[in-house]
């Protein structure tokens, strides 16, 4: 892969601000200007409502819905595209199927516990709700997933599991295939918080046979408030949604509504037009570079870092050490200091940004008794050349102010 062309697509390269190493791109990634493209056209061209009226403004946004619709789908190996449901981002779509399967009194959840909020908090909301259990899968101090706790893990009682695909913590990730296979052995369905790892790498739905995955665009070069829910055959038809109103609806009365068949019936109210069309831009040019190709790049930058700081004593990095078994990101503490003033710290001296805190996963930090991480994490137009500006930055911070 050539970084240094692609980021030639990248607008903010060409700014006053091209110097700076922005290594925050689990949080958010940039976009090209063949997404920005793609949506300024939706306002400058056809700037009308899509799927309600008839004119051909309105039928253009509803054929260019469709078009994305398509290329989402095929972007995961989804063969059908009634099945992709746009959501506003991840944590909506894992809220819908959260609140709106049909769920009993007395089911159980099973999750990780290296789940972010959006996967764990609507799951605790249900718990007060609907008394519905929520359990979890703890992680060994390996970091590797203990498929043997897993598998004593589901119980007659688990009516869904739901978990983390790759997490943002470590950039570990699950062994799927398995997990779905044991799951489906005892007829429970798997939901994958996919936020991670579909900007990642090759995902094929069908050939994982994963019954629903979720994912946010504005992490794979797309624009943000636009997030994805797949589902397999059958499964749409079994959730309520969690929004209800035009748009989702056929015929309504004064006492009842008829909704829609899936995916309209999840879609009530104006959509991200712009946005939605945006995201079909995404995948087509994250196609053209090949998944195969972001992983392999993502994985020797994390290999150039890891080995840059692994031997310094001041610095600890979060488990495990192979780099190639942490996607494309690199969590670390440096002794005697915070992650956020390592964090704000390497931005005033190296325009170096990225995460810092809990990332969002606060029960994994609190019950090992850590304050949170500093996080740099890579994508497709990350170098070598600032991946070992990083490591020298890193390196300064140490020297200047770890005891």
């Amino acid at each position: 892969m050539d970084a240094e062309r692609l980021r030639e697509d990248f607008p903010i390269y060409s700014s006053q601000d091209r110097d700076i190493i922005y290594l925050d791109n689990a949080c958010q990634t940039f976009r090209p200007r063949q997404v920005i493209e793609a949506m300024n056209s939706y306002y400058a061209d056809f700037p009308a409502c899509g799927g309600r009226s008839v004119h051909r403004l309105a039928t253009l946004v509803s054929l260019k819905l469709d078009e994305a619709r398509e290329k989402v789908a095929g972007f995961i190996g989804c063969s059908d595209p009634d099945r992709i449901v746009f959501t506003k981002n991840c944590t909506e779509a894992l809220n819908l199927v959260a609140k709106g399967y049909p769920f009993k009194k007395g089911d159980a959840v099973l999750t990780t516990d290296m789940e972010h909020n959006s996967n764990h908090v609507p799951w605790l909301q249900m718990s007060e709700r609907a008394e519905l259990r929520h359990r979890y899968v703890a992680t060994p101090s390996s970091g590797i997933f203990d498929v043997q706790a897993y598998r004593g893990a589901l119980m007659p009682d688990v009516r869904m599991v739901s978990m983390v695909h790759t997490n943002n913590v470590t950039g570990t990730t699950i062994p799927e295939k398995e997990v779905i296979e044991l799951a489906h052995e005892r007829n429970i369905p798997v939901m994958l918080d996919g936020a991670q790892s579909v900007p990642h790498r090759k995902i094929d739905v069908e050939a994982l046979d994963v019954d629903l995955l979720t994912f946010s665009v504005h992490k794979m070069l797309g624009p943000a408030g636009v997030g994805v829910l797949y589902a397999k055959e059958g499964m749409l038809e079994r959730i309520e949604p969690l929004i209800g109103g035009g748009g989702g609806v056929g015929t309504t009365d004064y006492g009842s509504a008829e909704f829609l068949p899936p995916p309209e019936k999840f879609e009530s109210g104006l959509q991200n037009y712009s946005g939605i069309i945006g995201s079909g831009a995404a995948v087509q040019y994250l196609e053209s570079i090949g998944m195969d190709e972001v992983r392999e790049h993502e994985a020797r930058l994390n290999t150039l870092v890891t080995d840059g700081l692994k031997d310094i004593e001041q610095v600890s990095i979060l488990k495990p050490l192979d780099p190639r078994l942490r996607s494309g990101v690199f969590s670390f503490n440096v002794r005697g200091m915070s992650s956020h003033d390592v964090a704000m710290i390497i931005d005033e001296m190296a325009k170096v940004q990225m995460r810092s805190g809990m990332h969002c996963v606060h029960p994994f930090f609190l019950s090992r008794n850590i304050d949170g991480c500093a996080r740099a994490s890579f994508y497709v137009y990350n170098t070598e050349a600032e991946c070992k500006r990083f490591v020298e930055a890193v390196k300064e911070i140490v020297d200047t102010f770890s005891s």
